[in-house]
Formats: C-alpha cells, sequence, structure tokens
C-alpha cells in the first residue's frame, strides 16, 4: 500500500512568486521590451542636440561684445575705464574690443564678425550705434564707461561691510518648490508610461487563455499580485537603463545636469523615498488596470475603459501640483490621503519638510490600498471571467447524465 503523495500547493506568497519570476524573465528577454527601451531615449536624444545646438545658436546671435572703433589713445582709455567699474557692475558692462574706425554700419555688417554695437566718436562725445533693443541695453554702460574714461565722472566705491545668511525660511521653501515639481512630474511620467505594460500583458495572456489556466491552479489574487511586482521589476530595469544612457550622455557631450535645490530631507533618503513612492504609485495605478483587464474583453474595450483612469490620474497629478501652491490647507491634506495622489504629494512633502514619520503612515497607507485594489480586481475577475463557462460546463454533464441513462436499459 503505498503513502498518499503529500500536498504541494502552495502558498499565496509562494504562488505570486512563481508568476513574477516567470513574468520578469518572459519579459525582459523578448525582442518586444527591446524596443520599448529604445523607443524613449530617440526623442530624449534629439531633444538634448536640438536644445544643445540651439543654446549655442542663441549665444553666438546674442552676442555681448561692444566694437570700439576710436583711436587707440581713446580706446585704451575706455577699456580701462571698462575695467575698473565691470568687476562691481558686471551684468551692467559690456564686453569692449577695438577694432580699426571706420563706419559704425559696415563694422556691423561684417562677415564673422558678431559685435552688439559700435561705440565710435570721442570719450567726451560718444556715439553708440546698434539695434534699438541692444542701444536700450547697452546705453546705460558704455555712458558711465566714457564719462569716467574722459574725466568728467570719477566713479568710487564707498567700502561695504557685508553678512551672508545662508537661507531664510520663505527662501528655503521656495527654492526647494522646484525640487517637488521636478519630483512629481518626473513619477506621473514614469508610472504613466510604464503602468501600461500590466494592462497590455493581462489582455494577451486572457486571450490566449493562459490566464485562466493560472487561476485554476493558484489563487488569483496571488496572480494578480505576481503579474504586478513583476512588472515592477521590469520598471525599474528599465528605468536603470534610461537613467545610465542619460549619464552617459551628459559625459560624452561634456554637460551638465541641471541642479535642483536640496530637499529637506536630503538628497539620499529623498531618492530612496522617491522609488518608494514611484513602487506604491506603480503598484496602485497597475492594479487599477488589472482591475479593467478584468472586464475587457477586447483591445477596444480595453482602450475604451482605461481611457477614464488614465485621465483621472492626470486629474490627481493636477491636485498635488496645486497642493504645493496652498501649504497646511485640506487641500493638501485630501491629496496626501486619497491613495492615487498621495506618492505624489508625498514626495513634494519630502522635498520641503524635513519630518520623516508621516512618510512611514503615507507608505503603510497606499501599500493597504494596493492590497484592497488587488483583491477586489481578483474578486471582479473571477466574476467576470472564471464564471463565465460553468452554465455551459453544467449543461454538457446533464446532457452525458441523460446518455447514460438512456443507454443502459439496452445493455
Amino acid at each position: 500500500m503505498t503513502n498518499p503523495l503529500p500536498s504541494a500547493r502552495l502558498s499565496r506568497f509562494q504562488a505570486a512568486g512563481v508568476i513574477a519570476r516567470r513574468d520578469f524573465v518572459a519579459i525582459l528577454f523578448s525582442r518586444a521590451f527591446l524596443f520599448f527601451l529604445l523607443g524613449p531615449l530617440f526623442p530624449v536624444a534629439v531633444g538634448s542636440l536640438a536644445g544643445n545646438i540651439g543654446g549655442q545658436v542663441e549665444a553666438v546671435a546674442r552676442s555681448n561684445t561692444v566694437a570700439l572703433a576710436m583711436t587707440p589713445a581713446d580706446a585704451a582709455r575706455m577699456a580701462a575705464a571698462a575695467n575698473a567699474i565691470g568687476p562691481r557692475l558686471a551684468a551692467s558692462i559690456p564686453a569692449l574690443e577695438p577694432v580699426a574706425p571706420g563706419q559704425p554700419r559696415a563694422i556691423l555688417a561684417a562677415r564673422g564678425k558678431a559685435y552688439a554695437a559700435v561705440v565710435s566718436g570721442t570719450p567726451a562725445a560718444p556715439l553708440l550705434t546698434g539695434p534699438q533693443d541692444q542701444l536700450d541695453r547697452l546705453g546705460g554702460g558704455i555712458a558711465l564707461i566714457a564719462a569716467s574714461a574722459s574725466g568728467e565722472a570719477r566713479v568710487a566705491f564707498a567700502p561695504l561691510a557685508t553678512e551672508v545668511v545662508r537661507e531664510t525660511a520663505a527662501a528655503a521653501r521656495s527654492d526647494r518648490i522646484r525640487t517637488a515639481q521636478a519630483g512629481q512630474l518626473l513619477l506621473f511620467l514614469l508610472t504613466m508610461l510604464l503602468a501600461g505594460m500590466v494592462l497590455s500583458n493581462l489582455v494577451e495572456e486572457k486571450a490566449n487563455k493562459i490566464i485562466e489556466v493560472l487561476a485554476a491552479a493558484i489563487p488569483m489574487d496571488a496572480v494578480f499580485m505576481g503579474k504586478l511586482f513583476a512588472m515592477l521589476g521590469v520598471s525599474f530595469v528599465g528605468i536603470a537603463v534610461w537613467a545610465g544612457a542619460a549619464g552617459a550622455f551628459l559625459l560624452a557631450s561634456g554637460g551638465a545636469a541641471a541642479s535642483l535645490p536640496a530637499p529637506a530631507l536630503g538628497w539620499p533618503l529623498f531618492l530612496a523615498l522617491g522609488i518608494a513612492y514611484f513602487a506604491l504609485a506603480y503598484l496602485l495605478l497597475g492594479a487599477l488596470f488589472l482591475s479593467i483587464g478584468a472586464l475587457a474583453s477586447t483591445v477596444r474595450e480595453v482602450q475604451t475603459l482605461s481611457m477614464p483612469v488614465t485621465m483621472m490620474q492626470l486629474m490627481v497629478f493636477f491636485l498635488a501640483a496645486y497642493a504645493l501652491t496652498v501649504p497646511g490647507s485640506w487641500v493638501e491634506l485630501a491629496a496626501m490621503v486619497f491613495p492615487l495622489s498621495s506618492p505624489f504629494a508625498m514626495l513634494a512633502r519630502a522635498a520641503l519638510s524635513d519630518s520623516f514619520w508621516p512618510h512611514l503612515v503615507a507608505l503603510a497607507w497606499q501599500g493597504l490600498w494596493v492590497l484592497l485594489v488587488v483583491r477586489g480586481g481578483a474578486a471582479l475577475f473571477r466574476r467576470r471571467v472564471m464564471k463565465s463557462g460553468r452554465p455551459d460546463a453544467r449543461r454538457s454533464r446533464k446532457g452525458f447524465g441523460s446518455l447514460r441513462t438512456v443507454d443502459s436499459p439496452a445493455r
């Protein structure tokens, strides 16, 4: 007599891990994912190149050099006066370049030159020639230099004592708002870009009947949770590739990343919270998309049903962005409590406030909503998909029973 085989049924946690590993490996090594990774890199590279070229063109077009079409002695006095005044009034004093005396219009029209204006005449009676916008911008500085060079006015700077204040409360918040806005925008773009993979994967497996096979052997909420964490892992791989490509591009081009004010919690903790809030925002939106997949049977239905969720996500992003303008109000509290906007609002709070304990509460609150949405989506999937074939099956079994009943007298 043989002993019965031990039960091999997996726990929900183990089943979710199996699904996560299966989906992660299948998607990571697919050709479609490779093209998905390359897709965002091309517009970013083109935009960066266009921005660098545009900046260089603008720098060439907007020259701050003024030609000195004067005698060598007058030009030397003008240059000496500019050197004396320039360190204190750098924003108002242009760069002066002596040239051979001649017609100002001909000097401005010469090819290969990029003079903003031309100063001719003498220091006592200077003539500034150029476009009107350049005359308005440079006129005060040239007049001051000419007066100092001619000896009519002596520019003297009184000794000035200074006291440095590192930052004020208002200035610190104003600066950190830029960091908060940048974090919210990046979080929103990454979430919307990557969360759609969850829905497309579910619809594909639903069409191939794979999801029904999985659901017959594994609890449906474990299937959903495994798929969510697999897609989250794939998303982190994509983010790492894009971040590495951006860093390599900056190093190769010799550019520097735009500097943002340091957040209130410091960069290491802010980045760690950013990763955590991205994970929870992704899981929340992915769980909603999985619930939509339970309702949709075709790609057209998926597009129709996912549009309201996408618009709602856009509205909650605007809610979190607006909450920055009304700190301490009920709007900010609502943005932090509402599950879909909570990751965006709390990431902004990490940039503006040095209090850490609210983030622990927010992470637990968002994690609870992930579980609730996953359980609700799994129940909806079982009700809409897994029970769809039962009436037919019952009729089939009933038919087989009737055939046996009829055939039995003959036997």
